[in-house]
């Protein structure tokens, strides 16, 4: 067998397999997927043989037939529930960055703010034999979709924008402290009536935030007024509609923390139409200060430039996929809830 030689004038075949590996290389099916996986005692020469003819026939392996016969994965699911938002735009590419170091592919998926579609995707990654998952959680989510997740017997992780179950690890920026930071970083330049505007009454972030806001206002004894505190759409639109109407309700307002990046872009216009300029950060006048959250790049070409308190999504993605592989390899650890700390990131305009 040893004299074998592969003819140059073999053709490639379309969609080789791994017998027509053997064939050509003149070795036996399991001695080619002993080369393939780097196991066995091969001689050089028959592991050169079989490269060649590998190449020659182009032949890429079936990983997902050869997860099966190894019952591994390299696939890892990730459910978002908007792919769309920069937040999580981030996160994934974190997350990606980990993982195809490790020879490990992303299997992305979007269920949106359904519990019915986020259970459908864990289903659905669970039969495509994924080796873990990472998800975001939704809202009003049912504890059957929950505990569907946890019964999976699949490692999990939750990589989000406010704290999860205890059972869950959990990677996700310290939102209460953001807001401590933002707000007194506003009284400390001079502001002494500032109103929260944007998110939903449910949303468990705004929650975290709005904690953090009042816990500052308290702390300085300044007024904290529920009047202040204002639901929007996350839309540039419904931010300068709902900001206007604030400061022309409240003209002692000179501060607006505004909970997505939308809201505190659209709040430029809502202050304009209000009567009034946005300045920088410090108290002048008739200025209205505006600091976001979760900074975007759009907010670069902004006018004036804005503030911003931004976590660190795509380390969060990061450190999600380790915990990941962690959790992989040791499956019995103790769900780990881990918070990174966001940053005050200040533009000077052009």
């Amino acid at each position: 067998m040893s004299s074998h030689s592969i003819s140059p004038k073999s053709q490639p075949a379309k969609h080789a397999k791994i017998t027509d590996v053997a064939e050509l290389a003149g070795v036996s099916v399991t001695t080619v997927s002993m080369v393939l996986n780097g196991k066995g005692r091969i001689s050089p020469a028959t592991a050169e043989r079989v490269q060649q003819a590998i190449k020659q026939l182009d032949y890429v392996p079936n990983s997902a037939a050869a997860n099966l016969r190894n019952q591994h994965s390299n696939l890892v699911g990730l459910i978002l529930r908007d792919i769309t938002d920069p937040f999580y735009t981030e996160v994934t590419a974190g997350v990606s960055e980990v993982l195809e170091q490790q020879g490990y592919l992303l299997f992305l998926t979007q269920c949106g703010h359904s519990p019915e579609r986020l259970q459908q995707s864990i289903q659905s990654l669970s039969r495509q034999g994924v080796a873990g998952i990472i998800f975001n959680p939704v809202r009003g989510a049912a504890a059957k979709t929950l505990q569907t997740l946890l019964d999976s017997q699949l490692p999990v992780v939750c990589a989000a924008r406010s704290y999860y179950r205890d059972d869950v690890d959990f990677i996700g920026p310290d939102n209460t402290h953001a807001a401590k930071q933002a707000t007194t970083y506003l009284i400390e330049q001079g502001h002494r009536h500032i109103a929260y505007v944007g998110g939903r009454a449910d949303s468990l972030a705004r929650a975290e935030r709005i904690g953090g806001y009042c816990a500052s206002l308290l702390q300085y004894g300044l007024p904290f007024k529920p009047e202040w505190i204002l639901e929007c759409e996350r839309t540039q639109r419904s931010a300068a509609d709902t900001i206007a109407q604030l400061l022309h309700q409240h003209p002692k307002v000179t501060a607006v923390l505004c909970h997505y990046p939308e809201v505190a872009l659209g709040g430029i216009y809502g202050v304009e139409a209000s009567g009034r300029t946005v300045g920088k950060d410090n108290y002048i006048g008739q200025q209205v200060a505006l600091l976001g959250f979760d900074d975007v790049a759009e907010a670069e070409l902004s006018s004036p430039a804005l503030t911003f308190v931004s976590s660190p999504a795509r380390e969060i993605g990061r450190q999600a996929a380790q915990r990941l592989l962690t959790r992989m390899q040791q499956p019995d650890l103790a769900p780990n809830r881990h918070i990174i700390t966001p940053s005050l990131q200040k533009r000077e305009s052009a």
